[in-house]
Parts: C-alpha cells; structure tokens; sequence
C-alpha cells in the first residue's frame, strides 16, 4: 500500500483507514484531532487546531505535500463559539494559499476534544 500513509494511530487499525491517502496529484488527510503529545487535549480550541494541523503537515509531509498545496479544508466543531478561533488558526495557516472551507458545529468521538479537521491537497 505505497499510497497509503500511516500516523501509527491505534484508531487506523481500530477502523481500517489510513491517515492519509494519495490518489495521483491529490492527497486526502483523514479527519485529525488535536491532543498533545501525551494524550490529553489542550484547554483552548487554537491549540487543538494547531496540533491537528502539525500532525497533518507531516502526514502531507511523506507524500512530498506541504500545507501550502491544501485546496480544501473541513473543521468540524462542537460549540459554535469556537468558529472565531479556528478562523484565526485557519488565517494564520492558509491566508496565502485560499483553500475552500466547510464548518460544521457537531458531536466529536473523543471526549475533550473541540475541533477535528481534514484537507485535501494537490502536488503540481
């Protein structure tokens, strides 16, 4: 599976799903959460995203991605009053690159968790 790339995650093996996925020019990032590096998930939505995003990079990373080659985002948050937050990370991140954007206010598996987020990417 040379196209598949594995954060090393028990949920991938848990589920049957890799972190992410290269289909020719396109990388699709799974759905990633924000804990710290022990487990736990930080007080503050930002941090959270900036963790997820960390953990995307480097999964875009192995497939010879960056960040910068994100054509599309999907944040997932349980309280609408996050939005202003992640809107800040997401600024931070792609002001320059202009992906496209879905924001949904939902329920997350993981308790304490406040902001999954997925990209696609594309190497040209």
């Amino acid at each position: 599976m040379k196209d598949r790339i594995f954060s090393g995650s028990p949920a991938e093996d848990f589920a049957g799903f890799a972190k992410a996925v290269i289909d020719g020019p396109v990388i699709h990032v799974s759905g990633s959460l924000g804990p710290d590096a022990d487990g736990s998930f930080p007080d503050s939505v930002e941090a959270q995203l900036e963790n997820a995003l960390a953990s995307i990079a480097r999964a875009l990373g192995q497939a010879d991605a960056s960040l910068a080659d994100v054509k599309a985002v999907r944040v997932y948050i349980t309280e609408p009053v996050f939005a202003k937050g992640v809107a800040l990370v997401l600024k931070k991140h792609f002001d320059a690159v202009r992906p496209t954007n879905t924001l949904l206010v939902c329920q997350l598996p993981a308790p304490g968790a406040k902001v999954e987020i997925e990209v696609s990417a594309s190497r040209r």
